[in-house]
């Protein structure tokens, strides 16, 4: 029998029934939903939100939290699946999943009062209240712990100021996950849309990301209530605990972008003429091939055991940081490779080559850059910190 390209080890076979349910649910999704209008919403720099009612009744936000709060309570490799069909659309699509997943409705779970889980959880599951994640600040990028913006104790609330910068959905939010340097360490808030001195201002002229809202947030003297204080957390643990949550998924996601541009490749190199025979007929091309199936099953296989790890609460943040830099840096080399392989026609959105190679630029940057990876890595082989 003829292996299944783009699962040369047969991975799938390793995944649960539920597993593989959800997987097809969402792989669906993506080629009846999101394929046939991504390339139009990119070119035109929109974020489908038309998408979230289905996004939403599929359960996929907040996949992996508990059904008392209306969530799926899906396992951690169901949750990788669907990063990883959802980015085979568009990483756009899955960064919104992401950060609403795990970078904000896991820290309203894990680090909230059951006041706020209850009043926001069962909402963002059902997508109709959206979060962003304000960590990142203008100065910042890959030192959080130089934090410039300050929640000051003033009676009952917490008076807020400073900005945050590269905001995924910061304009569609509901409420913003806002960490805060406190006279007592780094602290969490629930800042909510149209408090009086908030405002979020969505960023332009981006090449990456088209089909993604990525906003600044300023904070003018924003009053926000201790209600709204993240309690059961304090200092960086509690920001970098839902960057471990994000980053597993991303581990996933990078993967359908690569399956992604493969196919593209392979169907288009078998389909194209010249010099009296298929391109792929090459040797030149075909080992380019080959090579993008090779790394596509070291990075199936490197987050199915990360997720299994997670899953037995094993999992450590250096794993992640070992599947996020493979995983990503195989997608962004095999985009720009498609892109070659497709020639002129390589350059156009109406190819996904292109898109994905633009939309990996961002994705190797954010929720800590390649280097930062492999200093983490770095840091446990050897034991000292070159940060």
């Amino acid at each position: 029998m003829a292996l299944n390209p783009y699962d040369l080890y047969d991975v799938r076979s390793l995944l649960t029934d539920e597993e593989r349910a959800v997987q097809d649910t969402v792989a669906r999704f993506t080629d009846e939903r999101v394929l046939p209008i991504i390339g139009h919403a990119f070119d035109e720099g929109r974020f489908p939100k038309e998408l979230v009612p289905e996004i939403a009744e599929l359960g996929l936000l907040g996949s992996s939290l508990p059904e008392k709060y209306g969530c799926a309570g899906l396992n951690s490799v169901s949750y990788g699946l669907i990063c990883q069909e959802l980015e085979r659309g568009d990483s756009g699509i899955r960064s919104f999943v992401s950060v609403q997943s795990s970078l904000c409705m896991y820290p309203i779970y894990a680090y909230g009062t059951e006041e706020q889980r209850e009043r926001w959880l069962p909402d963002m599951a059902a997508g109709k209240a959206i979060g962003c994640f304000g960590l990142t600040e203008p100065h910042g990028g890959s030192d959080p712990a130089n934090m410039k913006t300050h929640a000051r104790k003033d009676g009952g609330h917490w008076v807020i100021n400073g900005a945050k910068m590269w905001i995924t959905n910061g304009n569609l939010a509901d409420v913003a996950i806002v960490w805060a340097m406190t006279d007592d360490g780094i602290q969490g808030f629930l800042v909510e849309k149209g408090m009086p001195g908030f405002a979020a201002q969505e960023i332009k002229h981006k090449m990456s990301l088209r089909a993604s809202v990525t906003s600044a947030l300023y904070f003018d003297n924003v009053r926000v209530p201790e209600a709204n204080r993240l309690p059961n957390v304090k200092g960086l643990k509690g920001p970098l605990g839902c960057l471990t949550q994000a980053r597993y998924g991303i581990t996933w996601g990078p993967i359908g972008a690569a399956i992604a541009c493969l196919d593209e490749a392979l169907r288009y190199t078998k389909e194209r003429i010249l010099f009296d025979r298929p391109v792929a007929a090459n040797q030149a091309v075909q080992l380019k091939l080959a090579d993008m199936g090779r790394r596509i099953t070291m990075a199936q296989l490197l987050s199915l055991q990360l997720g299994r790890l997670k899953d037995a609460g094993t999992m450590q943040p250096t794993q992640v940081s070992l599947a996020k830099w493979n995983n990503v840096r195989m997608a962004i080399d095999i985009a720009r490779e498609a892109r070659d392989l497709l020639g002129g026609a390589g350059i156009t959105t109406e190819h996904c080559p292109i898109r994905h190679a633009l939309n990996l630029e961002s994705v190797i940057t954010y929720e800590g850059t390649e280097t930062v990876h492999q200093l983490v890595v770095g840091r446990e082989l050897t034991g000292l910190n070159a940060f």
